[in-house]
C-alpha cells in the first residue's frame, strides 16, 4: 500500500510517502521568502511522486493533520487531502496535531500536550504510554491547564505554553526546538489506523478540520463602510 501523508498545520510542512510500511520519502519545508510553508504543499507532492516514478493514481491512501494549529495550514491540508482522496476514491485519514506531537515522547510515561491558543487559552490532550487517548484534544482555560496531573507525564508544548508552565514550576519539552520529523510520526499513525479500522471509516466526505475555536474573521474596511451606510 502506498500512503501519502502531509501536514501544514504546525511549524513546518511535512510531506511523506511510504510503501508497505517502508518510508520512501519525507520532505520538510520551512517558511521561505516570506511565503507561508503551506504554499509549497502541492509542488512538494508532485516532486516526491515524480522522484519515485509514481503518479497520483499509484496512491492507495491519504493522511493529513486536521489541527488544531494554524488556521491557514489546517485549511490548506484538509482541502488538498479531501480533493485528492475524492478524485482517487481512496481512504482519507485525519490525525490531530496533538496526537502527532505525542509521539515525541518515547518514555513509559503519559504524554500531556499543551499548545498556545491565545487569549489565555490552550489546546490540551493527554495520551498514555501505549498511545491511548486519555483526554481528547480540547480548548482549555489557562487556570484549568494547571489542574492536569503532571506527576507522571512528559509534557510537550510550544514555546509560549512552555513559558506559562515554567512560571508555574512545570517543565515542558518545546517541540519546535527538538527538530523531530513529525511527518514520519503522522505516516506511522495513519498506517496503524488503516490496519485497525474498516475502509469505510475513512471516506473523504467524513473528514472535518479540528477547529477547537472559531477561526479569526477579518472584516475589510470596504465591508465596514458598507455596513455603516
Amino acid at each position: 500500500m502506498n500512503i501519502l501523508t502531509f501536514d501544514t498545520s504546525l511549524d513546518k510542512t511535512y510531506v511523506t510517502l511510504s510503501c508497505s510500511g517502508s518510508l520512501l520519502e519525507c520532505e520538510v519545508i520551512e517558511n521561505h521568502n516570506e511565503k507561508y510553508h503551506s504554499a509549497f504543499l502541492i509542488p512538494a507532492i508532485v516532486s516526491i511522486l515524480k522522484k519515485h516514478n509514481m503518479s497520483m493514481q499509484n496512491i492507495d491512501a491519504i493522511g493529513t493533520n486536521v489541527g488544531p494549529g494554524s488556521f491557514t495550514g489546517i485549511r490548506a491540508c484538509v482541502t488538498v487531502a479531501r480533493v485528492i482522496a475524492q478524485q482517487l476514491n481512496v481512504p482519507l485519514v485525519g490525525v490531530s496535531s496533538l496526537e502527532i506531537l505525542s509521539k515525541i515522547n518515547k518514555s513509559d510515561k503519559n504524554t500531556i500536550l499543551v499548545l498556545d491558543a491565545r487569549k489565555s487559552q490552550y489546546y490540551t490532550a493527554v495520551y498514555s504510554a501505549d498511545g491511548d487517548e486519555l483526554q481528547p484534544p480540547k480548548l482549555t482555560m489557562a487556570e484549568d491547564v494547571l489542574s492536569l496531573d503532571f506527576s507522571n507525564a512528559v509534557v510537550i508544548a510550544d514555546e509560549i505554553s512552555a513559558g506559562y508552565l515554567k512560571e508555574n514550576s512545570i517543565d515542558a519539552e518545546i517541540y519546535t526546538q527538538l527538530n523531530e520529523n513529525l511527518g514520519i510520526f503522522l505516516n506511522k499513525i495513519v498506517e496503524q489506523k488503516l490496519k485497525n479500522s474498516q475502509k469505510d471509516e475513512f471516506l473523504w466526505a467524513k473528514l472535518k478540520p479540528l477547529y477547537l475555536q472559531a477561526p479569526p474573521v477579518t472584516i475589510s474596511a470596504k465591508s465596514q463602510s458598507a455596513n455603516l451606510s
